[in-house]
């Protein structure tokens, strides 16, 4: 019997309905770019005012592509950590009303661990035991994998994640929103040594990461110290796309020798790769080029499964399988938690 998987931990409203052998039968995904964009990020009250619009047509579209019944759906899943706390409200009380409705089982999910399980429904073969690598606009984090419900959190970001750098670079140089395919974009035709940015905590032998000053490198290298306002600032698009080339390549830089070691370190024989960061063709190719050297398998969640989505949701099988279900009153873990 099929699933009902809802996503709504920032700015996407999902939907999924997936058999419990993972055949996705149906799925509906509304995004909120446009609502977002003069803003150049996230406005998080706006995003919630979203996902309350569209929360219940997404559903409804999904199990209407899926062909299926509310009666013919065996358990609800919803992502209740972590993410925006008004996105995951719209999200969680939405399950919550409808589990009870239709008098189904509630499974929880955490998000993050969702972006790595994308992996597995990309491939035939286990992926676990691995080493996990999320990275996303709001998460940069290692774990280390023992199966889809068992991860070790090996270290995460201590200020920005990866993908939030991404957005802020690609705001100082009016690149618009979103700003990861923007920067990589112009980052193609750039000078990846033009500037020689700093590669936070690369030689820390722990795995956390930190971007902030790189973040901060960025904007001296265009502005200089103590300038703030870029509405002014005019830079010659080989300038820009120098820039973005070099701060793309210290991103990558830092991401593929954390991920290297993580793999060394506990001796297993794979590294899978999730959220919208993974999407990056930088990237991509500085880990498999790890991949190579060292002698491991790499996966990566596919182009459509990086970005969030409520086929992920899939992990929720793995919850059903253990017979870990939620109770009705299911609260919301938001923010970022160090642990996850």
């Amino acid at each position: 019997m099929p699933i009902l998987t809802i996503e709504s931990t920032c700015d996407e409203t999902a939907a999924a309905v997936i058999n419990d052998d993972g055949t996705v039968l149906g799925e509906c995904i509304a995004t909120q770019e446009l609502l977002h964009e003069k803003f150049r990020g996230v406005v998080p009250e706006i995003a919630a005012r979203a996902h309350v619009e569209r929360i219940l047509p997404v559903i409804d579209t999904a199990i209407k592509k899926a062909g299926v019944k509310p009666s013919d759906l065996s358990a609800i899943a919803v992502a209740d950590r972590p993410g925006l706390a008004g996105s995951l409200l719209v999200g969680v009380v939405a399950a919550k009303a409808l589990a009870l409705a239709w008098n189904k089982p509630l499974v929880a999910i955490n998000h993050l661990h969702a972006h790595l399980y994308a992996c597995q429904l990309a491939v035939d073969v286990p992926v676990y035991p691995c080493i996990g690598l999320v990275v996303s606009g709001g998460h940069t984090s290692l774990y280390h994998c023992t199966s889809p419900l068992d991860l070790e959190y090996l270290g995460g970001t201590i200020d920005d994640a990866a993908g939030e750098a991404f957005d802020k670079v690609a705001a100082m140089l009016s690149l618009g929103f979103p700003g990861g395919p923007a920067v990589s974009a112009l980052a193609a035709s750039g000078n990846p040594k033009a500037y020689d940015f700093p590669r936070s905590m690369i030689h820390k032998p722990n795995f956390d990461f930190s971007f902030s000053g790189l973040k901060t490198a960025v904007r001296y290298a265009i502005v200089g110290p103590g300038q703030t306002d870029f509405s002014k600032l005019k830079l010659a698009d080989q300038t820009k796309a120098d820039v973005c080339a070099s701060f793309e390549a210290a991103v990558v830089d830092v991401l593929v020798n954390k991920s290297r070691k993580a793999v060394q370190k506990y001796d297993v024989k794979r590294l899978i790769v999730g959220g919208g960061v993974a999407a990056n063709r930088k990237l991509r190719d500085g880990l498999q080029s790890a991949a190579d050297s060292v002698g491991f398998d790499l996966t990566i969640a596919p182009m459509n499964l990086c970005t969030d989505n409520a086929v992920m949701g899939a992990i929720a099988l793995e919850k059903i399988k253990r017979g870990e279900f939620a109770s009705y009153d299911l609260d919301v873990t938001p923010g970022l938690q160090r642990g996850f």
